[in-house]
């Protein structure tokens, strides 16, 4: 006999405003807890000094997860010139200290430095894994372990403000990138080194700032929904957004009622209207005049609509 599943089966995905000093695993099941929810995951952990959006996907929504952790990011970063740390943020033992001597021409010429497509070298103080332990456990040990430079990309690196010995910088970059390296980084080339003291996430993909909620106000939720007699978890649930916003900028197809049992039993179907894409590229599958999300899928070398990842749906289809 199966294990049975606790919580309940509710689907969507909360933008959580992760607060500094708590981790993102501790964020995550504290949601978790908060709705109940029978399944969660979150899509790329902050460092416990980040604050900012943290996307959690409940239910269903945790199989879309992969594609929030390969979404672009934005940052605003707040750095501390003349000061170096093992782990280049205000976390970290002091290594050095340095005078600061350089010149805002200067500033300005490292700062296209990283714009654009360039090659990073993970910290020894990241999540990346290395014989199955993360890097950081490692460094903890004092072990130096070798990593290779991975290609990352710079969308935009945008100066907000230079104040004493505190720089401020707004960064839109790709997947994998660390801003605590590219600070790092800058502090060298400016001859000061140089350590985060402040790094907040503004944004994931094309999810909206406005809508990010904190721990401290869902629990407030909560305690004015229970003081009124309310349901809590109706109020939470509104804060969700659809699970399939994960995977909103892949090409929709959408299918008929009577076609969808055929592709919810993992068999590829007709594609309708003859959709053109690439090899290998992906499509947010619908069904029916509502336009209900089932999953992701591609075309196969038959030309038919293949399912690559389905959800499970509560309620049958109904079928004519």
């Amino acid at each position: 006999m199966g294990r049975r599943q606790r919580g309940r089966f509710i689907d969507g995905i909360l933008l959580l405003d992760k607060e500094t000093g708590m981790s993102s695993n501790f964020a995550l099941q504290r949601v978790k807890r908060l709705f109940d929810a029978n399944k969660a995951g979150h899509t790329g952990a902050l460092d416990p000094l980040a604050t900012g959006m943290l996307p959690i996907c409940l239910g269903e929504a945790t199989k879309f997860s992969q594609h929030l952790l390969d979404a672009d990011k934005r940052y605003l970063v707040t750095a501390k010139l003349g000061v170096r740390t093992d782990t280049s943020d205000s976390d970290g033992e002091v290594v050095q200290t340095r005078p600061l001597d350089f010149t805002q021409e200067l500033l300005m010429e490292s700062l296209d430095y990283f714009r654009g497509e360039t090659m990073q070298v993970p910290s020894m103080f990241s999540a990346l894994k290395h014989k199955g332990q993360p890097l950081y456990k490692y460094a903890r040990e004092g072990i130096e372990v070798p990593r290779e430079a991975r290609p990352i990309t710079v969308f935009e690196l945008n100066f907000i403000s230079l104040e004493g010995d505190e720089l401020t910088l707004d960064i839109h970059c790709s997947k994998g990138t660390y801003i605590r390296t590219i600070t790092d980084d800058l502090g060298e080339m400016l001859g000061c080194g140089a350590h985060v003291i402040m790094l907040r996430r503004t944004q994931v993909a094309d999810y909206p700032y406005d809508r990010i909620v904190s721990l401290t106000e869902l629990n407030e939720m909560v305690e004015k929904a229970e003081a009124e007699g309310a349901d809590a978890k109706a109020m939470l649930d509104e804060l969700l957004l659809p699970m399939d916003s994960a995977v909103s900028k892949f090409q929709e197809i959408n299918l008929a009622d009577t076609v969808a049992p055929y592709l919810m039993n993992g068999n590829p179907v007709q594609n309708p209207g003859g959709c053109q894409l690439a090899d290998g590229e992906l499509v947010r599958i619908t069904i029916g005049e509502e336009h209900k999300f089932v999953g992701i899928g591609s075309i196969n070398d038959d030309g038919l609509l293949a399912p690559k990842r389905l959800i499970v749906l509560r309620e049958p289809l109904e079928t004519v």
